[in-house]
Protein backbone atom coordinates (compact mmCIF):
# COMPACT_ATOMS: atom_id res chain seq x y z
CA UNK A 1 0.00 0.00 0.00
CA UNK A 2 2.82 2.41 0.87
CA UNK A 3 4.57 1.62 -2.40
CA UNK A 4 1.50 2.50 -4.47
CA UNK A 5 0.97 5.71 -2.50
CA UNK A 6 4.56 6.75 -3.09
CA UNK A 7 4.36 5.86 -6.77
CA UNK A 8 1.13 7.83 -7.15
CA UNK A 9 2.48 11.06 -5.68
CA UNK A 10 5.93 10.68 -7.23
CA UNK A 11 4.39 10.18 -10.67
CA UNK A 12 3.17 13.77 -10.96
CA UNK A 13 6.62 15.32 -10.49
CA UNK A 14 9.32 12.75 -11.00
CA UNK A 15 8.18 11.62 -14.45
CA UNK A 16 9.05 15.01 -15.96
CA UNK A 17 12.35 15.21 -14.09
CA UNK A 18 13.26 11.70 -15.27
CA UNK A 19 12.48 12.68 -18.88
CA UNK A 20 14.68 15.78 -18.53
CA UNK A 21 17.53 13.70 -17.12
CA UNK A 22 17.23 10.93 -19.73
CA UNK A 23 17.13 13.56 -22.48
CA UNK A 24 20.45 14.89 -21.22
CA UNK A 25 19.08 18.40 -20.66
CA UNK A 26 19.91 18.55 -16.95
CA UNK A 27 21.33 16.59 -14.02
CA UNK A 28 19.89 14.50 -11.19
CA UNK A 29 19.08 17.28 -8.71
CA UNK A 30 15.58 17.68 -10.10
CA UNK A 31 14.83 13.97 -9.66
CA UNK A 32 16.14 14.02 -6.08
CA UNK A 33 14.15 17.07 -5.03
CA UNK A 34 10.95 15.96 -6.77
CA UNK A 35 11.10 12.59 -4.95
CA UNK A 36 11.72 14.24 -1.59
CA UNK A 37 9.13 17.00 -1.69
CA UNK A 38 6.43 14.90 -3.37
CA UNK A 39 6.65 12.70 -0.28
CA UNK A 40 5.06 15.49 1.78
CA UNK A 41 1.69 14.41 0.37
CA UNK A 42 2.00 11.19 2.36
CA UNK A 43 1.32 13.10 5.60
CA UNK A 44 -2.50 13.33 5.20
CA UNK A 45 -2.50 9.76 3.89
CA UNK A 46 -0.76 8.56 7.07
CA UNK A 47 -3.02 10.63 9.34
CA UNK A 48 -6.31 9.61 7.70
CA UNK A 49 -5.72 6.20 6.11
CA UNK A 50 -9.40 5.33 5.61
CA UNK A 51 -9.87 8.44 3.45
CA UNK A 52 -6.88 7.79 1.20
CA UNK A 53 -8.93 7.67 -2.02
CA UNK A 54 -10.66 10.99 -1.32
CA UNK A 55 -7.45 12.68 -0.15
CA UNK A 56 -5.49 11.37 -3.12
CA UNK A 57 -8.23 12.42 -5.55
CA UNK A 58 -8.40 16.00 -4.25
CA UNK A 59 -4.64 16.42 -4.10
CA UNK A 60 -4.23 14.50 -7.35
CA UNK A 61 -6.43 16.87 -9.34
CA UNK A 62 -4.19 19.79 -8.33
CA UNK A 63 -1.02 17.81 -9.00
CA UNK A 64 -2.37 16.53 -12.32
CA UNK A 65 -3.22 20.03 -13.60
CA UNK A 66 0.10 21.55 -12.51
CA UNK A 67 2.29 18.68 -13.66
CA UNK A 68 0.49 18.23 -16.99
CA UNK A 69 0.94 21.93 -17.77
CA UNK A 70 4.66 21.65 -16.93
CA UNK A 71 5.01 18.47 -19.01
CA UNK A 72 3.31 20.00 -22.05
CA UNK A 73 5.45 23.13 -21.70
CA UNK A 74 8.57 20.96 -21.72
CA UNK A 75 7.36 18.97 -24.74
CA UNK A 76 6.71 22.18 -26.68
CA UNK A 77 9.68 24.32 -25.65
CA UNK A 78 12.23 21.86 -24.27
CA UNK A 79 12.42 23.94 -21.09
CA UNK A 80 11.30 23.52 -17.49
CA UNK A 81 8.65 25.82 -16.09
CA UNK A 82 10.24 28.54 -13.94
CA UNK A 83 9.80 32.09 -12.67
CA UNK A 84 11.36 33.24 -15.93
CA UNK A 85 8.40 31.69 -17.77
CA UNK A 86 6.02 33.65 -15.55
CA UNK A 87 7.93 36.84 -16.36
CA UNK A 88 7.53 36.23 -20.10
CA UNK A 89 3.88 35.17 -19.66
CA UNK A 90 2.98 38.36 -17.80
CA UNK A 91 4.85 40.40 -20.42
CA UNK A 92 2.74 38.79 -23.17
CA UNK A 93 -0.60 40.28 -24.19
CA UNK A 94 -3.78 38.24 -24.74
CA UNK A 95 -3.49 38.18 -28.53
CA UNK A 96 0.09 36.91 -28.43
CA UNK A 97 -0.86 34.25 -25.88
CA UNK A 98 -3.75 32.98 -28.01
CA UNK A 99 -1.46 32.84 -31.05
CA UNK A 100 1.06 30.74 -29.12
CA UNK A 101 -1.66 28.37 -27.90
CA UNK A 102 -3.13 27.89 -31.36
CA UNK A 103 0.32 27.39 -32.87
CA UNK A 104 1.41 24.68 -30.46
CA UNK A 105 -1.90 22.94 -29.75
CA UNK A 106 -1.61 19.65 -31.62
CA UNK A 107 -2.73 16.04 -31.71
CA UNK A 108 0.55 15.07 -30.03
CA UNK A 109 -0.24 17.25 -27.03
CA UNK A 110 -3.76 15.79 -26.82
CA UNK A 111 -2.42 12.23 -26.91
CA UNK A 112 0.20 13.00 -24.26
CA UNK A 113 -2.48 14.54 -22.03
CA UNK A 114 -4.78 11.54 -22.45
CA UNK A 115 -2.01 9.01 -21.76
CA UNK A 116 -0.80 11.01 -18.76
CA UNK A 117 -4.32 11.24 -17.34
CA UNK A 118 -4.98 7.54 -17.88
CA UNK A 119 -1.79 6.62 -16.03
CA UNK A 120 -2.70 8.89 -13.11
CA UNK A 121 -6.17 7.34 -12.87
CA UNK A 122 -4.71 3.83 -13.03
CA UNK A 123 -2.34 4.57 -10.16
CA UNK A 124 -5.20 6.09 -8.16
CA UNK A 125 -7.27 2.89 -8.52
CA UNK A 126 -4.42 0.89 -6.96
CA UNK A 127 -4.32 2.96 -3.78
CA UNK A 128 -5.10 1.23 -0.49
CA UNK A 129 -5.08 2.52 3.10
CA UNK A 130 -1.62 2.80 4.64
CA UNK A 131 -2.12 1.78 8.25
CA UNK A 132 0.47 2.87 10.80
CA UNK A 133 -0.25 2.39 14.54
CA UNK A 134 -1.58 5.62 16.04
CA UNK A 135 1.42 6.81 18.02
CA UNK A 136 3.73 6.19 15.06
CA UNK A 137 1.60 7.78 12.34
CA UNK A 138 2.01 11.16 14.08
CA UNK A 139 5.73 10.60 14.64
CA UNK A 140 6.34 9.57 11.01
CA UNK A 141 4.26 12.49 9.69
CA UNK A 142 6.13 14.98 11.87
CA UNK A 143 9.46 13.43 10.86
CA UNK A 144 8.62 14.03 7.18
CA UNK A 145 7.57 17.63 7.85
CA UNK A 146 10.56 18.29 10.08
CA UNK A 147 13.14 16.70 7.80
CA UNK A 148 12.00 18.44 4.63
CA UNK A 149 10.71 21.82 5.88
CA UNK A 150 11.30 22.65 9.54
CA UNK A 151 14.88 21.39 9.91
CA UNK A 152 16.31 23.39 6.94
CA UNK A 153 14.53 26.52 8.21
CA UNK A 154 15.78 26.04 11.79
CA UNK A 155 19.35 25.20 10.74
CA UNK A 156 19.75 28.12 8.37
CA UNK A 157 17.91 30.71 10.46
CA UNK A 158 18.98 29.91 14.01
CA UNK A 159 22.23 27.94 13.67
CA UNK A 160 23.82 29.49 10.57
CA UNK A 161 22.20 32.92 11.20
CA UNK A 162 21.09 33.35 7.60
CA UNK A 163 18.30 35.85 6.86
CA UNK A 164 14.87 34.21 6.98
CA UNK A 165 14.07 35.48 3.49
CA UNK A 166 17.20 33.83 2.08
CA UNK A 167 16.28 30.60 3.87
CA UNK A 168 12.84 30.65 2.24
CA UNK A 169 14.43 31.36 -1.14
CA UNK A 170 16.71 28.33 -0.80
CA UNK A 171 13.84 26.11 0.32
CA UNK A 172 11.61 27.33 -2.51
CA UNK A 173 14.37 26.59 -5.00
CA UNK A 174 14.65 23.01 -3.68
CA UNK A 175 10.88 22.50 -3.85
CA UNK A 176 10.51 23.89 -7.35
CA UNK A 177 10.86 20.60 -9.31
CA UNK A 178 7.85 19.08 -7.48
CA UNK A 179 4.24 19.75 -8.51
CA UNK A 180 2.53 22.09 -7.77
CA UNK A 181 5.42 23.86 -6.09
CA UNK A 182 6.97 24.82 -9.43
CA UNK A 183 4.03 27.21 -9.92
CA UNK A 184 3.80 28.42 -6.32
CA UNK A 185 7.53 28.91 -5.79
CA UNK A 186 7.89 30.23 -9.32
CA UNK A 187 5.30 32.90 -8.60
CA UNK A 188 6.85 33.69 -5.20
CA UNK A 189 10.30 34.10 -6.73
CA UNK A 190 8.85 36.04 -9.66
CA UNK A 191 7.16 38.54 -7.33
CA UNK A 192 10.35 38.95 -5.31
CA UNK A 193 12.50 39.61 -8.35
CA UNK A 194 9.84 41.82 -9.91
CA UNK A 195 9.80 44.05 -6.81
CA UNK A 196 13.59 44.41 -6.95
CA UNK A 197 13.42 44.96 -10.70
CA UNK A 198 10.73 47.63 -10.41
CA UNK A 199 12.65 49.49 -7.72
CA UNK A 200 15.86 49.58 -9.77
CA UNK A 201 14.01 50.57 -12.95
CA UNK A 202 12.20 53.40 -11.17
CA UNK A 203 15.54 54.67 -9.87
CA UNK A 204 17.00 54.49 -13.38
CA UNK A 205 14.01 56.29 -14.91
CA UNK A 206 14.45 59.11 -12.43
CA UNK A 207 18.02 59.83 -13.59
CA UNK A 208 18.35 63.10 -15.54
CA UNK A 209 19.62 62.92 -19.14
CA UNK A 210 23.20 63.88 -19.91
CA UNK A 211 23.66 67.58 -20.59
CA UNK A 212 24.69 68.63 -24.11
CA UNK A 213 24.65 65.03 -25.33
CA UNK A 214 23.61 64.37 -28.93
CA UNK A 215 24.54 62.32 -31.99
CA UNK A 216 26.42 64.67 -34.32
CA UNK A 217 25.66 62.40 -37.29
CA UNK A 218 22.03 63.42 -36.99
CA UNK A 219 19.56 60.91 -38.41
CA UNK A 220 22.02 59.13 -40.70
CA UNK A 221 21.09 55.40 -40.65
CA UNK A 222 23.45 53.24 -38.62
CA UNK A 223 23.37 49.98 -36.70
CA UNK A 224 25.67 49.30 -33.76
CA UNK A 225 25.94 45.82 -32.23
CA UNK A 226 27.38 44.76 -28.88
CA UNK A 227 27.76 41.01 -28.33
CA UNK A 228 28.57 40.00 -24.75
CA UNK A 229 30.01 36.54 -24.21
CA UNK A 230 30.15 34.52 -21.02
CA UNK A 231 33.05 32.79 -19.22
CA UNK A 232 35.22 32.64 -22.36
CA UNK A 233 38.96 33.07 -21.87
CA UNK A 234 41.00 33.85 -24.95
CA UNK A 235 43.76 31.37 -24.04
CA UNK A 236 41.56 28.48 -25.17
CA UNK A 237 40.76 29.97 -28.59
CA UNK A 238 42.82 29.01 -31.64
CA UNK A 239 42.19 32.58 -32.80
CA UNK A 240 44.64 33.55 -30.05
CA UNK A 241 47.15 30.76 -30.67
CA UNK A 242 45.68 27.81 -28.76
CA UNK A 243 46.92 24.61 -30.49
CA UNK A 244 43.49 22.98 -30.62
CA UNK A 245 41.25 24.31 -33.39
CA UNK A 246 38.48 25.69 -31.21
CA UNK A 247 37.60 28.75 -33.34
CA UNK A 248 37.79 27.61 -36.99
CA UNK A 249 35.10 30.00 -38.26
CA UNK A 250 36.60 33.07 -36.58
CA UNK A 251 40.07 31.94 -37.72
CA UNK A 252 38.82 31.91 -41.32
CA UNK A 253 37.15 35.31 -40.97
CA UNK A 254 40.30 36.81 -39.51
CA UNK A 255 42.34 35.57 -42.48
CA UNK A 256 39.90 36.66 -45.19
CA UNK A 257 38.12 39.74 -43.84
CA UNK A 258 40.30 42.82 -43.23
CA UNK A 259 37.38 44.50 -41.47
CA UNK A 260 37.72 42.14 -38.49
CA UNK A 261 40.16 43.36 -35.86
CA UNK A 262 41.34 41.03 -33.09
CA UNK A 263 42.56 42.76 -29.91
CA UNK A 264 45.24 40.74 -28.14
CA UNK A 265 45.66 42.32 -24.72
CA UNK A 266 42.23 42.95 -23.20
CA UNK A 267 41.50 42.06 -19.57
CA UNK A 268 38.31 42.29 -17.55
CA UNK A 269 38.21 44.12 -14.23
CA UNK A 270 36.16 41.47 -12.40
CA UNK A 271 35.66 37.73 -12.92
CA UNK A 272 31.89 37.92 -12.32
CA UNK A 273 29.11 38.72 -14.80
CA UNK A 274 26.98 41.19 -12.85
CA UNK A 275 29.90 43.17 -11.44
CA UNK A 276 31.65 43.55 -14.79
CA UNK A 277 28.51 44.50 -16.71
CA UNK A 278 27.70 47.13 -14.11
CA UNK A 279 30.99 48.68 -15.21
CA UNK A 280 30.99 47.83 -18.92
CA UNK A 281 27.49 49.21 -19.52
CA UNK A 282 27.68 52.28 -17.25
CA UNK A 283 30.11 54.87 -15.90
CA UNK A 284 30.91 52.66 -12.88
CA UNK A 285 34.48 51.48 -12.38
CA UNK A 286 36.62 49.75 -9.76
CA UNK A 287 37.06 52.94 -7.74
CA UNK A 288 33.40 53.96 -8.09
CA UNK A 289 31.46 50.67 -8.39
CA UNK A 290 28.07 52.19 -7.49
CA UNK A 291 27.94 54.82 -10.23
CA UNK A 292 25.57 52.57 -12.19
CA UNK A 293 22.92 53.64 -9.66
CA UNK A 294 23.39 57.39 -10.14
CA UNK A 295 24.57 57.81 -13.74
CA UNK A 296 22.87 56.95 -17.05
CA UNK A 297 23.71 53.62 -18.66
CA UNK A 298 24.83 52.97 -22.23
CA UNK A 299 21.23 52.07 -23.05
CA UNK A 300 19.95 55.37 -21.62
CA UNK A 301 22.56 57.33 -23.55
CA UNK A 302 21.84 55.68 -26.89
CA UNK A 303 18.11 56.24 -26.49
CA UNK A 304 18.83 59.89 -25.71
CA UNK A 305 20.89 60.03 -28.93
CA UNK A 306 17.90 58.84 -30.95
CA UNK A 307 18.67 55.13 -31.29
CA UNK A 308 16.09 52.39 -31.04
CA UNK A 309 17.58 49.90 -28.60
CA UNK A 310 17.23 46.11 -28.48
CA UNK A 311 18.31 43.43 -26.01
CA UNK A 312 18.52 39.77 -27.09
CA UNK A 313 19.57 37.36 -24.36
CA UNK A 314 20.07 33.64 -23.94
CA UNK A 315 20.77 34.11 -20.23
CA UNK A 316 18.17 33.28 -17.60
CA UNK A 317 15.80 36.14 -16.94
CA UNK A 318 14.08 36.36 -13.55
CA UNK A 319 16.50 34.80 -11.10
CA UNK A 320 17.95 36.35 -7.97
CA UNK A 321 21.41 36.55 -9.53
CA UNK A 322 20.22 37.88 -12.88
CA UNK A 323 17.84 40.61 -11.71
CA UNK A 324 20.44 43.25 -12.61
CA UNK A 325 20.72 41.85 -16.12
CA UNK A 326 16.96 42.10 -16.50
CA UNK A 327 17.11 45.70 -15.26
CA UNK A 328 19.65 46.51 -17.97
CA UNK A 329 17.54 44.74 -20.59
CA UNK A 330 14.40 46.64 -19.59
CA UNK A 331 16.22 49.91 -20.23
CA UNK A 332 16.00 49.09 -23.94
CA UNK A 333 13.00 49.56 -26.21
CA UNK A 334 12.54 45.89 -27.16
CA UNK A 335 13.63 42.70 -25.42
CA UNK A 336 13.93 39.09 -26.55
CA UNK A 337 14.24 36.61 -23.68
CA UNK A 338 15.25 33.27 -25.19
CA UNK A 339 16.04 31.25 -22.05
CA UNK A 340 13.37 30.40 -19.49
CA UNK A 341 15.14 27.39 -17.97
CA UNK A 342 14.77 26.81 -14.22
CA UNK A 343 18.51 26.22 -13.84
CA UNK A 344 21.62 27.39 -15.65
CA UNK A 345 22.76 23.75 -15.79
CA UNK A 346 20.43 22.93 -18.67
CA UNK A 347 20.81 22.74 -22.43
CA UNK A 348 19.85 26.07 -23.97
CA UNK A 349 21.99 26.84 -27.00
CA UNK A 350 23.13 30.30 -28.07
CA UNK A 351 21.89 29.71 -31.61
CA UNK A 352 18.59 30.84 -30.02
CA UNK A 353 19.69 34.44 -30.59
CA UNK A 354 20.24 34.18 -34.36
CA UNK A 355 16.58 34.40 -35.44
CA UNK A 356 15.69 37.46 -33.31
CA UNK A 357 18.98 39.06 -34.39
CA UNK A 358 17.88 38.75 -38.03
CA UNK A 359 14.47 40.17 -37.12
CA UNK A 360 16.04 43.18 -35.42
CA UNK A 361 18.40 43.80 -38.34
CA UNK A 362 15.29 44.04 -40.52
CA UNK A 363 13.59 46.51 -38.18
CA UNK A 364 12.91 49.75 -40.11
CA UNK A 365 14.31 52.04 -37.40
CA UNK A 366 17.13 54.09 -39.01
CA UNK A 367 19.37 54.10 -35.92
CA UNK A 368 19.68 50.93 -33.86
CA UNK A 369 21.71 49.65 -30.93
CA UNK A 370 21.53 45.86 -30.59
CA UNK A 371 22.88 44.15 -27.48
CA UNK A 372 23.19 40.36 -27.65
CA UNK A 373 23.98 38.52 -24.41
CA UNK A 374 25.18 34.95 -24.86
CA UNK A 375 25.41 32.03 -22.44
CA UNK A 376 28.79 31.37 -24.05
CA UNK A 377 30.95 28.83 -22.26
CA UNK A 378 29.27 29.07 -18.87
CA UNK A 379 29.67 26.08 -16.57
CA UNK A 380 28.42 23.29 -16.97
CA UNK A 381 30.24 23.39 -20.26
CA UNK A 382 28.69 20.20 -21.68
CA UNK A 383 25.28 21.90 -21.72
CA UNK A 384 26.50 24.68 -24.04
CA UNK A 385 26.62 22.55 -27.19
CA UNK A 386 24.61 19.64 -28.69
CA UNK A 387 25.66 16.21 -27.47
CA UNK A 388 26.60 15.09 -30.98
CA UNK A 389 29.10 17.95 -31.36
CA UNK A 390 31.70 16.85 -28.81
CA UNK A 391 34.68 17.10 -31.17
CA UNK A 392 37.23 16.92 -28.35
CA UNK A 393 35.60 14.16 -26.28
CA UNK A 394 38.29 11.79 -25.01
CA UNK A 395 41.06 13.83 -26.66
CA UNK A 396 44.35 13.97 -24.75
CA UNK A 397 46.32 16.20 -27.13
CA UNK A 398 47.60 19.46 -25.60
CA UNK A 399 46.15 18.57 -22.18
CA UNK A 400 47.93 19.62 -18.95
CA UNK A 401 49.61 16.75 -17.09
CA UNK A 402 48.03 15.00 -14.13
CA UNK A 403 44.34 15.54 -14.89
CA UNK A 404 41.92 12.96 -13.54
CA UNK A 405 39.31 11.42 -15.86
CA UNK A 406 36.69 13.84 -14.54
CA UNK A 407 38.99 16.85 -14.95
CA UNK A 408 39.90 15.75 -18.49
CA UNK A 409 36.21 15.56 -19.33
CA UNK A 410 35.64 19.12 -18.10
CA UNK A 411 38.74 20.32 -19.96
CA UNK A 412 37.45 18.85 -23.23
CA UNK A 413 33.88 20.01 -22.57
CA UNK A 414 35.18 23.58 -22.28
CA UNK A 415 36.91 23.32 -25.65
CA UNK A 416 33.73 21.89 -27.19
CA UNK A 417 31.80 24.83 -25.74
CA UNK A 418 34.35 27.23 -27.26
CA UNK A 419 33.90 25.54 -30.62
CA UNK A 420 30.14 26.07 -30.49
CA UNK A 421 30.59 29.64 -29.26
CA UNK A 422 32.84 30.23 -32.27
CA UNK A 423 30.00 29.22 -34.58
CA UNK A 424 27.53 31.55 -32.85
CA UNK A 425 29.81 34.61 -32.80
CA UNK A 426 30.93 34.04 -36.41
CA UNK A 427 27.29 33.64 -37.47
CA UNK A 428 26.38 36.96 -35.84
CA UNK A 429 29.23 38.69 -37.67
CA UNK A 430 28.29 37.09 -41.01
CA UNK A 431 24.60 37.95 -40.60
CA UNK A 432 25.48 41.52 -39.69
CA UNK A 433 27.82 41.80 -42.68
CA UNK A 434 25.13 40.42 -45.02
CA UNK A 435 22.78 43.23 -43.96
CA UNK A 436 25.21 45.77 -45.52
CA UNK A 437 25.05 48.03 -42.46
CA UNK A 438 26.56 51.36 -41.63
CA UNK A 439 28.03 50.44 -38.28
CA UNK A 440 30.13 48.03 -36.28
CA UNK A 441 29.92 44.89 -34.15
CA UNK A 442 31.91 44.48 -30.93
CA UNK A 443 32.30 41.13 -29.18
CA UNK A 444 33.90 40.55 -25.80
CA UNK A 445 33.44 38.07 -23.00
CA UNK A 446 32.37 39.36 -19.60
CA UNK A 447 35.20 37.44 -17.92
CA UNK A 448 37.42 34.43 -18.42
CA UNK A 449 37.49 31.02 -16.76
CA UNK A 450 40.19 28.87 -15.21
CA UNK A 451 39.83 25.30 -16.47
CA UNK A 452 42.95 23.52 -15.19
CA UNK A 453 45.19 25.83 -17.27
CA UNK A 454 47.44 27.17 -14.50
CA UNK A 455 49.92 24.89 -12.66
CA UNK A 456 49.36 22.73 -10.66
CA UNK A 457 46.29 22.39 -12.94
CA UNK A 458 43.78 21.78 -10.16
CA UNK A 459 41.64 24.94 -10.31
CA UNK A 460 38.36 25.28 -12.17
CA UNK A 461 36.07 28.31 -12.21
CA UNK A 462 36.69 31.83 -10.87
CA UNK A 463 37.76 33.14 -7.49
CA UNK A 464 38.98 36.66 -6.75
CA UNK A 465 40.64 35.42 -3.55
CA UNK A 466 42.73 32.95 -5.56
CA UNK A 467 42.98 34.61 -8.99
CA UNK A 468 44.69 33.29 -12.10
CA UNK A 469 45.46 35.00 -15.39
CA UNK A 470 42.85 33.01 -17.29
CA UNK A 471 40.01 34.35 -15.14
CA UNK A 472 40.67 37.84 -16.51
CA UNK A 473 42.06 37.52 -20.05
CA UNK A 474 39.21 37.77 -22.54
CA UNK A 475 38.66 37.90 -26.30
CA UNK A 476 37.80 41.26 -27.84
CA UNK A 477 36.81 41.54 -31.50
CA UNK A 478 35.69 44.47 -33.64
CA UNK A 479 34.09 44.18 -37.06
CA UNK A 480 33.47 47.44 -38.95
CA UNK A 481 31.49 47.83 -42.16
CA UNK A 482 32.83 49.56 -45.28
CA UNK A 483 30.24 52.31 -44.86
CA UNK A 484 31.32 52.95 -41.28
CA UNK A 485 34.98 53.27 -42.24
Amino acid sequence: ALGWALLYFWFFSTLLQAIIYISGYSGTNGIRDSLLFSSLWLIPVFLFPKRIKIIAAVIGVVLWAASLAALCYYVIYGQEFSQSVLFVMFETNTNEASEYLSQYFSLKIVLIALAYTAMAVLLWTRLRPVYIPKPWRYIVSFALLYGLILHPIAMNTFIKNKPFEKTLDNLASRMEPAAPWQFLTGYYQYRQQLNSLTKLLNENNALPPLANFKDESGNEPRTLVLVIGESTQRGRMSLYGYPRETTPELDALHKTDPNLTVFNNVVTSRPYTIEILQQALTFANEKNPDLYLTQPSLMNMMKQAGYKTFWITNQQTMTARNTMLTVFSRQTDKQYYMNQQRTQSAREYDTNVLKPFQDVLNDPAPKKLIIVHLLGTHIKYKYRYPENQGKFDGNTDHVPPGLSAEELESYNDYDNANLYNDHVVASLIKDFKAADPNGFLVYFSDHGEEVYDTPPHKTQGRNEDNPTRHMYTIPFLLWTSEKWQ
